[in-house]
């Protein structure tokens, strides 16, 4: 696993082959940070990575620049493996939650400029994953919404639905928060 850009650019990190998490691929991961970059400024954002695995898209966030990111992930090994990269890099604006990532979203009551999900692809309830994640509105008014999914699923009926990307059998979709409207 390596950081593509930013001030950790070219680090590298071993992921245990014991590991059963799926990571986002270096190809698949840099593509879409090409993409992100025509939506948003990474600079000085609060971003939070569901089911973060191996912490490859909380370290890039940092490594952009983000002021802040939140990093979920259940899996207690996955999360001492995060948390030793977070050492290793000396970073300070990280927060790890060891747990389970719809308990968060139904207590968080903060909200993200940007948000990651990368769940399980054979994760039973993975097609209301981003109307759980809005509708708890943790996006920020303009932020950004992405989650990774396996090419069975279609999100662009989606209200909030923006785009869709693949790179090989890594699909994104993007969905922008949208505006509340004065009552």
């Amino acid at each position: 696993m390596r950081v593509i850009t930013g001030i950790y650019k070219g680090r590298h990190f071993d992921v245990p082959r014991s590991f059963k998490a799926r990571p986002t691929t270096d190809f698949a991961k840099e593509n879409l940070f090409n993409v992100l970059t025509g939506y948003m400024d990474f600079e000085g954002i609060r971003a939070l990575d569901l089911f973060a695995g191996t912490g490859s898209i909380s370290i890039e966030l940092l490594s952009r620049g983000a002021s802040q990111v939140v990093s979920v992930e259940a899996d207690r090994d996955h999360a001492r493996f995060i948390r030793q990269c977070m050492e290793k890099l000396g970073t300070h604006n990280h927060q790890l939650i060891k747990g389970d990532v719809f308990r968060f979203l139904k207590q968080c009551h903060l909200q993200f400029d940007f948000i990651f999900a990368d769940p399980p692809y054979a994760l039973p309830n993975l097609a209301e994953l981003p109307e759980q994640i809005l509708s708890h509105h943790l996006l920020a008014a303009d932020g950004l919404l992405v989650v990774e999914h396996g090419k069975d699923y279609d999100f662009s009926a989606h209200p909030c639905f923006i785009s869709h990307r693949a790179y090989g059998s890594v699909n994104f979709s993007l969905f922008k928060a949208m505006e509340k409207t004065a009552e």
